[in-house]
């Protein structure tokens, strides 16, 4: 087991639980768990420990919602996440840990920006000529985010507002979005030594902490107003955004 202060374990279980709330209630909370894990372990091993609790987070979130979700947006969305994906897995490859970092500085600058501009983002994506412009813009940054940081939850966040999804359909594209995208790149994570022993060892310790917060989030879900749920993705996307530049 990893010799971790005290602190740090209580401040990645404060992370876990951020994990399954962001995965069935508030899905731009999982930009301060990103934040959280990065800020406790160095920054290729952050990414391996948190991509294997998000997965067990995306089994609940799919299990709740998946019957709420819109496949066409899912299919538009793939090439270009894809092509995101393999351009984080050869920058990690080359990168170490400092480079990872600032890097994750730079996506979060970028998320901040594309926050900021929502309402622009929200005519385009409405807009039906320009679907594909804003599926490949997205979905290439949410590909190289997920891939190299587990950050790309504010982007796609962003992405399915502009779409104008309700909740469940929100939470139900997502949750099988993510569960996907995850599945994907474990090969890869393994590949080039971000998922780790160490790393599964507090995996193992923080799993009840997911498990936990993923019911909760579904029973705030089930009472959240759509109004409410929009104002939430946005805030927790600066937040967690913010946060982790400092990092």
């Amino acid at each position: 087991m990893p010799d971790l202060a005290w602190w740090a374990w209580a401040l990645l279980a404060a992370g876990a639980l951020v994990v399954g709330l962001s995965k069935t209630a508030v899905p731009g909370a999982g930009t301060i768990a990103v934040a959280i894990f990065a800020a406790v372990l160095p920054a290729k091993q952050s990414t391996g420990v948190l991509l294997l609790l998000l997965i067990v987070a995306d089994v609940f979130a799919v299990t709740m919602y998946r019957r709420h979700a819109d496949w066409r947006t899912l299919v538009r969305l793939a090439p270009a996440v894809l092509a995101g994906v393999l351009l984080g897995v050869v920058f990690l490859w080359f990168a170490d840990d400092l480079w990872v970092k600032r890097t994750i500085g730079i996506i979060l600058l970028a998320v901040i920006a594309i926050t900021l501009l929502r309402r622009r983002f929200v005519s385009q994506v409405s807009a039906g000529g320009t679907h594909r412009v804003a599926a490949a813009t997205y979905g290439t940054l949410g590909g190289f985010t997920t891939m190299v940081a587990n950050a790309a939850g504010p982007v796609m966040s962003m992405y399915f507002l502009a779409a104008r999804f309700e909740v469940k359909a929100f939470l139900g594209t997502a949750a099988w979005f993510f569960a996907i995208v995850n599945l994907f790149k474990v090969p890869f994570s393994i590949g080039i030594g971000i998922i780790t022993v160490p790393g599964l060892l507090i995996d193992l310790v923080l799993v009840p902490f997911v498990i936990a917060a993923a019911f909760l989030g579904r029973w705030l879900a089930d009472r959240m107003p759509q109004s409410v749920f929009e104002k939430l993705v946005v805030v927790f996307t600066i937040v967690g955004a913010v946060y982790l530049l400092v990092v």
